[in-house]
């Protein structure tokens, strides 16, 4: 136990919050147990956090800005800059379990997140994008990058133990009558993992770059 608790503050109620998510999980995360983790009852939280949507809003905003927002660096291409914040976001949610959860139910940002995110727009317009697109294509991406950690935090935890593999219940096709299936897996590996997750970003970054050239509309 803590022999000292810090100051009751929101960044503190904050913090207190991401650390119980990792321990609990979303569904065990309650202003009830964070009040008792804080050390207080339960309705001095709502001096800093009127509902727990609220709270939720503060963690997502969090995870958000942990993960560096702002404009392209000096001599970074707006290709460059794209590909380096969906990797860092992606990282940012990975950090803490249910993180995509908890931004997904996101309904207010803080006014910080929202003017470096219209730093970040009038950075892509200074490249060529109009308003619409830049939008377009930053959400687009944070899109993307929130539903490949939704699957990626879906999977089942890692058993302590190993345990015999079961048999393959009945009625499933032969593995021989799959081979191309086979050879993709092979072949591709993990398809939730990093070499996946930056096909499809790439993938996104190019149909971009065709859309600005005017070859799509």
């Amino acid at each position: 136990m803590r022999n000292k608790r810090p100051g009751l503050t929101r960044r503190v109620l904050v913090e207190t919050a991401l650390r119980l998510l990792d321990e609990t999980g979303l569904e065990g995360l309650t202003v009830r147990r964070l009040a008792a983790e804080l050390g207080v009852q339960s309705p001095a939280l709502y001096w800093h956090i009127r509902t727990k949507q609220e709270l939720l809003d503060e963690m997502a905003d969090a995870i958000i800005q942990a993960a560096g927002m702002g404009p392209p660096r000096e001599g970074e291409t707006w290709q460059d800059w794209l590909c380096r914040r969906a990797t860092a976001y992606r990282a940012s949610l990975l950090a803490h379990r249910d993180g995509a959860r908890i931004v997904a139910t996101a309904r207010r940002l803080s006014p910080e997140t929202v003017e470096l995110f219209e730093a970040e727009l009038a950075a892509m317009t200074s490249h060529g994008f109009t308003p619409a697109v830049a939008l377009r294509t930053i959400t687009t991406v944070t899109y993307y990058v929130n539903g490949f950690v939704l699957q990626e935090q879906s999977q089942p935890e890692p058993q302590d133990r190993p345990h015999p593999e079961p048999p393959s219940p009945p009625g499933l096709p032969d593995p021989a009558a799959m081979p191309t299936l086979l050879a993709a897996v092979h072949q591709g590996g993990n398809p939730l993992g990093d070499q996946a997750f930056a096909h499809g970003l790439q993938t996104l970054i190019r149909g971009t770059e065709t859309s600005m050239t005017g070859t799509t509309r």
